[in-house]
């Protein structure tokens, strides 16, 4: 059943239905205020005992930021003793990992650090403040540590200097005849063009990396004798993952270099191991996986055991992920570490003198939500597996740099943090807070609902969050708003740890919905086979799930109304919603799609050539939003920032074409001078997508021109 809903109510009355017209009042102001005080904003005062910035200050102590009755406090605890006191301020200070020619890469020692001018890498004394070039053939589109491939384009170098502060590792990227891309700003006047290198599926030439080894003192540069590399990752988007470069390790003693050299499509990983005096090139080990390889989750999981002449490896092999170790004299397997379903997230650490290895996993307890994270350690030859944090939860961990001590923040989504400091054993040795949301609950706030539903195939578990008003009456019946970040990267629920508020999924439902968030087949966190559910079908986007677990969520509640929903997301999940309101109209009314990737042949290279695989034939444009865009039948509203330079806007324009061609009414927002993020505009576009819903889905019409406050940008 389709409904039309004019934009006033009182129009309106002479088409809907007096049982949905007694569930659609006006919306105040007032209530798009209780709705804004749900937002990070408003929740986060509220919150008592608040822990975050969890530093380690060496072996022995560890300091944090509490929060309480709205003051900022800093604290600090021996690890001997368990005695808490609380300081002036934290101490601590930067990794030295980023840098540019003001934000350098600082040295292991902390005497150099080296930067890019002009192309080329120039090294700065700490102390004197000297400056000298290291390098001096670095031209334009032929630089040494470039970052700035595809939708990442900073000064920052991307180097790893050796444990002795003599060498670093790097590349020379050529990017000579890798394509552009072009954006312009609004001004008055002439505006200004942007112009980067910003290769696309399917091009015959994209970024390439020489690799090098350059002396730090006299600035000799030992090439590799290997062919250029592609400019991959075993894990990212980008060469660079989180500030470094994962995959590329020194030995201990400096005199080997151990690296991953990732193919094009992800599909082939070799691991290799030079030396960086001769730039002499060893084959160590090779994998090769059918749909695409990754080296763990959100962390580089692979870790040179230089001493003893061996690799902890990471691979998805038997479904899971899981741990092995390999002998890189010979290549070949010595035994695999982790077993059994359940992955290895992230290594957090490996002694290679007792032989034992931290890390983190999720799955690995039965009858548990497997996306929670658990802390394990494991011995090398895979005997020995300990959980160190039993509690049934989700334990955020900051670790100790020595693996002996580790502060464990546990929670669920609707509990709570405690954080306690415990030893190697899992021993509690003290408190640090309990958290207290005694406040946050008399103002109102309700926590959000887990949830357990069937995926597609009526066997798979799915699992996601509802959030309902806080003024919740179950004999009402309220539509419903799917948010969604359909991934493959990454899911729509996010961490499985406390938080107040969840972007603004129970700002939104204070408005009269009922709000999903949910991660479907093809997200990651699962077995290997639930995260390849859609490889090379990013059209799929999880939605058969999404709307099978909307379905069996009314069936269960009848005040869900399976009539009136709608959904929303930013970038993939600005795809998807389009993706959504184009493949299934029937069930999709209303749909607001932020930032969209909404063609892969428009977006960087290496994100799509990872999950849908090299550029064939039609593979790519069967799964363009704009092919599908004469099927719209709801109403849709499509934004974009115009100097997007992650997902470009012409992505979102390619859909306006096609819309006007098929004479189909939508709406559109173009903000003019941001990027992927809307920076001041974001709490405008929020407010845009309220109204929208309460129009269309709750046939009323909300505040004119409600001001929302400014509000925080979520990242990528």
């Amino acid at each position: 059943m389709r409904i039309f809903l004019p934009s006033t109510l009182l129009f309106s009355s002479l088409l809907l239905a007096p049982a949905l017209l007694a569930q659609a009042p006006a919306v105040t102001a007032a209530d798009y205020a209780r709705a804004e005080s749900m937002l990070e904003s408003g929740t986060a005062p509220l919150v008592d005992h608040a822990v975050d910035r969890v530093v380690w200050q060496g072996n022995g102590v560890v300091t944090w930021r509490e929060r309480t009755g709205g003051k900022l406090s800093n604290f600090a605890m021996d690890v001997a003793t368990g005695a808490k006191s609380e300081k002036t301020a934290p101490e601590g200070g930067a990794s030295g990992r980023r840098g540019g020619e003001r934000d350098p890469a600082l040295s292991p020692d902390g005497k150099r650090a080296v930067f890019i001018r002009d192309w080329n890498l120039w090294v700065r004394d700490i102390a004197s403040k000297q400056e000298r070039q290291l390098t001096h053939d670095g031209v334009k589109d032929f630089g040494y540590a470039t970052d700035n491939a595809g939708w990442k384009h900073t000064d920052k170098p991307i180097v790893v200097w050796s444990p002795d502060s003599k060498s670093i590792a790097t590349f020379q990227q050529d990017q000579r005849n890798t394509g552009e891309m072009y954006l312009v700003s609004t001004v008055v006047g002439h505006p200004k063009l942007e112009a980067w290198k910003y290769p696309l599926p399917g091009d015959k030439d994209v970024t390439m990396i020489e690799r090098v080894v350059v002396d730090a003192a006299s600035g000799k540069v030992t090439r590799l004798k290997m062919a250029p590399d592609q400019h991959r990752s075993s894990l990212c988007d980008d060469i660079s993952c989180f500030g470094g470069w994962e995959d590329v390790q020194w030995s201990e003693d400096g005199k080997q270099l151990a690296f991953l050299s990732t193919s094009r499509d992800h599909r082939q990983e070799n691991l290799r191991i030079a030396d960086p005096a001769t730039g002499d090139v060893r084959e160590v080990m090779q994998e090769k996986a059918a749909t695409y390889f990754e080296s763990g989750n959100d962390k580089v999981n692979w870790k040179y055991l230089a001493k003893s002449s061996e690799v902890l490896w990471f691979s998805e092999r038997d479904n899971w992920g899981q741990l092995y170790l390999f002998d890189t004299a010979t290549g070949k397997l010595k035994n695999q570490i982790t077993h059994g379903e359940g992955n290895v997230t992230q290594v957090l650490h490996v002694n290679e003198d007792t032989r034992v290895v931290t890390f983190l996993g999720s799955g690995k307890e039965p009858g548990r939500d497997p996306y929670f994270v658990h802390l394990y350690t494991v011995n090398l030859d895979g005997s020995g597996l300990k959980l160190l944090t039993p509690e049934d939860a989700n334990h955020a961990i900051t670790l100790a740099p020595d693996g002996r001590h580790f502060v464990d923040a546990y929670s669920r989504p609707d509990v709570p943090q405690v954080i306690v400091l415990r030893d190697n054993t899992g021993k509690i040795i003290a408190e640090i807070a309990h958290t207290d949301i005694t406040r946050l609950k008399a103002a109102g706030w309700v926590p959000p609902v887990p949830f357990v539903t069937k995926a597609r195939d009526g066997k798979t578990d799915l699992y996601g969050l509802l959030f309902k008003p806080s003024h919740f009456d179950a004999a009402k019946k309220y539509p419903v708003v799917n948010f969604i970040y359909p991934g493959p990267q990454t899911g729509s629920v996010g961490s499985r740890s406390f938080s107040a508020s969840r972007r603004d999924n129970q700002a939104l439902a204070e408005l009269g919905f009922i709000v999903i968030a949910l991660d479907g087949m093809g997200t990651p966190f699962r077995s290997k086979k639930f995260h390849d559910a859609y490889f090379n079908n990013l059209g799929d986007n999880t939605l058969p799930d999404q709307i099978a677990a909307i379905k069996q969520l009314a069936a269960q509640n009848a005040w869900m109304d399976l009539d009136r929903v709608g959904i929303w997301g930013h970038s993939g999940g600005g795809n998807a919603t389009a993706d959504a309101m184009f493949r299934y109209p029937e069930f999709y009314k209303v749909g607001i799609a932020e930032s969209g990737n909404h063609d892969n042949r428009v977006y960087e290279d290496d994100w799509a050539e990872k999950w849908i695989g090299l550029l064939e034939g039609k593979n790519y444009e069967d799964q363009a939003n704009e092919s599908l865009a004469k099927n719209l039948r709801g109403h849709l509203l499509l934004a974009h920032g115009t100097m997007d330079d992650n997902v470009p806007p012409n992505n979102t324009l390619l859909v306006v074409d096609a819309l006007i061609k098929a004479n189909k009414d939508f709406d559109l927002i173009m903000i003019p001078n941001v990027h992927h993020g809307y920076a001041d505009a974001a709490s405008y576009m929020m407010r845009r997508r309220w109204d929208y819903f309460v129009k269309y889905l709750l046939g009323a019409d909300g505040p004119h021109e409600y001001l929302a406050k400014p509000l925080a940008v979520p990242g990528r």
